[in-house]
């Protein structure tokens, strides 16, 4: 069985639990505007750049443009508090990592947090982990959900992304990696994810092996493996 050219990780609530930290640091800035965060807001949150949560926060609080820079500023600086006090790896990302680097099998990290909250989370919870590179939301133009992201992993790799997995745990990424091109494994946290063409699902990192990840390539219409997300 062919292994993957490349295997491509999303960080936050995939390798490591911090999309409940993210949360967190939503509901605090947003409590700050006047505006009680709800399950109604996950999808402008869970996944997102801290951009897009920053416009959405101001976009129901009415807050103004003018506190447009200054709410991205407190997210990015109360996330990154969080995440330099530590945030637990996702279970079974140790053992796959370790895997693939035992394997030869090249691996990245492709986030859409800020190059801070980036090398943080290298340097804490995933230090020793031998990525070729991290790409952060702040090395390519657009970050996730566009395909950005995803193709420049792909180019530094010399590779196809058709020839790449990436493994992902929200819609938005999900979305950013498929129409990259690349197969995905989704393992979801906080918000469902829809089923799609390239697109296979696990429970948990644990159930995932480099088996696995190579079969995602093979299945143009991979099955569910779990139960069906809603």
């Amino acid at each position: 069985m062919k292994a993957p050219a490349a295997v491509l990780f999303d960080m936050d609530g995939t390798l490591v639990d911090t999309e409940v930290l993210w949360w967190e640091t939503a509901r605090e800035v947003a409590a700050g505007l006047g505006h009680r965060l709800t399950d109604a807001d996950a999808p402008e949150v869970v996944g997102r750049a801290v951009a897009d949560t920053a416009a959405h926060l101001i976009g129901v609080t009415g807050a103004g443009a003018a506190a447009l820079d200054r709410t991205a500023a407190e997210l990015t600086g109360s996330f990154f508090r969080k995440v330099d006090a530590g945030a637990p790896l996702r279970p079974g990302a140790a053992a796959l990592l370790a895997s693939l680097e035992a394997a030869g099998v090249p691996f990245a990290l492709v986030s859409a947090s800020p190059r801070s909250v980036v090398d943080a989370v290298v340097a804490g919870s995933l230090a020793g982990v031998d990525f070729a590179f991290t790409l952060s939301a702040d090395d390519t133009v657009r970050t996730k959900p566009h395909p950005d992201p995803y193709r420049a992993a792909a180019e530094r790799f010399a590779a196809a992304p058709s020839a790449c997995v990436a493994v992902e745990d929200s819609p938005d990424g999900t979305a950013s990696a498929d129409a990259a091109g690349c197969a995905v494994l989704v393992v979801p946290s906080l918000l469902a994810v829809a089923p799609g063409r390239r697109r296979t699902f696990a429970r948990s990192l644990d159930e995932v092996d480099l088996g696995v990840l190579s079969d995602c390539l093979r299945r143009p219409n991979p099955e569910i493996r779990g139960p069906e997300p809603a």
